[in-house]
């Protein structure tokens, strides 16, 4: 029986998209796409999820690419300008499952220590949760099995009483592997139909 709900952030509660800032920066889509999987890519934006300090990452960068020394300074100078706003379709949904008082709500998210604090003074739903564990602040991050474990022991969470909730195919393969039943994150009206098929809505 589920008790337990555990939500991903980014792409799911929060619109958070590196093109927002980069599209004031350059005028060509071309130009951010070659940026974004060249330079400042997701890989390397995982590593400061993991816990990499940021001026190091952004050092690191300006080195190996001089010539993009401010594009490369604005990505964390200029991060609040990556926030989107919220995803209201599923807050509501949140929403409803905290009100309903039948399930312990928790955030599993790979998000820098850095600029979490950012995220927090801006949506007050982060307030609403049981518990956060962020990757930055443990220095591990999905998709290790010992980020998932991190939770389920902190909160004493049994992974077969959980349904986890995240955008990426490869988290939840991950969170699969380790018993945790787990939706792909597509929409908030998709997301609403899956947990009303488990009877959890």
């Amino acid at each position: 029986m589920t008790n337990t709900i555990i939500f991903d952030l980014g792409a799911v509660l929060i619109d958070w998209n590196p093109k927002y800032l980069y599209s004031k920066i350059f005028q060509e889509d071309a130009e951010i796409t070659q940026f974004l999987e060249n330079i400042c890519t997701s890989d390397w934006n995982e590593e400061q999820d993991a816990g990499r300090p940021l001026q190091e990452a952004t050092d690191m960068l300006v080195a190996q690419y001089p010539e993009h020394k401010e594009n490369i300074k604005a990505y964390y100078g200029r991060w609040k300008e990556m926030l989107g706003g919220a995803i209201e379709g599923t807050v509501e949904i949140f929403r409803e499952l905290k009100d309903s008082k039948k399930y312990k709500i928790y955030a599993l998210t790979n998000w820098s220590a850095e600029t979490f604090p950012i995220a927090q003074e801006r949506f007050e739903f982060l307030t609403w949760f049981d518990g956060v564990v962020v990757s930055g602040t443990e220095k591990d991050r999905k998709p290790f099995p010992s980020f998932y474990q991190t939770l389920l022991d902190r909160y004493q969470v049994k992974p077969e009483e959980a349904v986890f909730i995240d955008d990426n195919l490869r988290n939840i393969h991950a969170a699969q592997e380790i018993g945790i039943d787990s939706i792909h994150f597509t929409s908030p009206e998709d997301l609403r139909a899956k947990l009303k098929e488990r009877g959890v809505l």
